[in-house]
């Protein structure tokens, strides 16, 4: 190699990443019901809440539409980026179910940049009505976002045929690796970039994309979607074996209403502290949840069961019991055959 002569590698396998991620961009667009070009690669679900929350809240204000509306029940990624925006949120107010009101929907107007609804509940699988919520939006002029990450693989999701104009998803909860999401949003969708730099994800996100964690996406994206109503059958027996159990327990409540995702089952147990009931079925090598992830370690009651009507007594006496690929009938019987013992016991130490 001559003096002053650099090696053709670097570009050629810059060229090569930039391949494989377009592949990635085009194989999670194909599982979404999506165009390739819809797809902002994010840090993970919250990255993607953010922007399209604050982002669209600042193209919003840009317009004479200064206001935000997220639902009472959204992620913290969600509302806590809406309150950051002090009297420009507004929010959506829910039934006993957790499904957000059709008054809430009709309150929807034109000063609003935004609506985000959340798909499926992290904390009680709650499904919403995202049919009637996009109407409500288009009939007030107003863009419609759907944090979707517990929907991925358990419900359809056609982004095209939805009628919304942003979706949020990651790829941990499909199993795949930890630290990279997506934002869907149409290429007309009103959204500013909430961090600076050089440009990347059509100048919505910059940072250099990591593109081994957007391959892992796709692959697991596209193969939870191949196997998901196999999967989701399996699921929902188990969850109905789950949910049996459960109502055999006096003084127990399911929540989350009659239209829930199939791998979230939610329950009060009157008369416990959550955490003494955690405990004990820790110990029973049982795995449950006071919260949703995000929330692990944080000790108070539930935000989305307070809006949903509960009193604090009620928010601090409830567990999340989540089901996914790993999960099998010996689980199911194993929890099932702990959880009296432990409820009794929970309610002992309360009294």
């Amino acid at each position: 190699m001559g003096a002053g002569r650099q090696p053709r590698f670097p570009a050629r396998r810059g060229r090569r990443a930039h391949a494989l991620l377009e592949d990635a961009r085009e194989q999670l667009a194909d599982a979404l019901g999506a165009h390739p070009t819809e797809v902002v690669f994010t840090s993970g679900g919250t990255e993607a809440d953010n922007l399209a929350v604050l982002g669209g809240a600042a193209r919003g204000a840009d317009a004479g539409r200064p206001r935000v509306a997220v639902s009472s029940v959204e992620h913290p990624a969600v509302f806590e980026a809406a309150a950051s925006l002090g009297g420009r949120r507004t929010i959506l107010p829910v039934d006993e179910d957790g499904v957000v009101t059709p008054s809430a929907l009709g309150a929807l107007d034109d000063t609003m940049a935004w609506a985000s609804l959340m798909w499926v509940n992290n904390e009680t699988g709650t499904i919403q009505p995202i049919d009637a919520f996009v109407a409500a939006c288009r009939r007030a002029g107003v863009r419609a976002h759907s944090d979707a990450v517990q929907a991925l693989g358990h419900l359809p999701l056609a982004f095209d045929d939805s009628g919304l104009d942003a979706l949020t998803v990651t790829a941990h909860k499909v199993g795949g690796p930890v630290g990279v999401g997506a934002l869907v949003a149409r290429r007309d969708a009103p959204l500013a970039p909430v961090g600076h730099g050089g440009g990347q994800e059509r100048a919505l996100r910059s940072g250099t994309v990591p593109v081994a964690l957007a391959l892992g996406f796709a692959a697991a994206a596209a193969e939870a979607v191949g196997r998901a109503e196999a999967e989701n059958a399996r699921l929902e027996a188990l969850r109905a074996r789950i949910a049996a159990g459960v109502e055999a327990i006096p003084g127990t409540r399911l929540n989350g209403g009659a239209e829930v995702g199939p791998a979230i089952t939610h329950v009060t147990f009157d008369g416990v502290r959550a955490d003494d009931l955690l405990l004990l079925l820790d110990a029973a090598g049982i795995d449950a949840s006071t919260g949703s992830a995000c929330t692990a370690g944080v000790h108070r009651p539930s935000e989305v069961l307070l809006a949903m009507g509960r009193t604090e007594a009620q928010a601090s006496a409830s567990l999340r019991f989540s089901l996914g690929w790993t999960s099998t009938d010996a689980d199911v019987d194993a929890l099932l055959a702990a959880l009296p013992d432990a409820v009794a016991r929970a309610r002992a130490a309360s009294a």
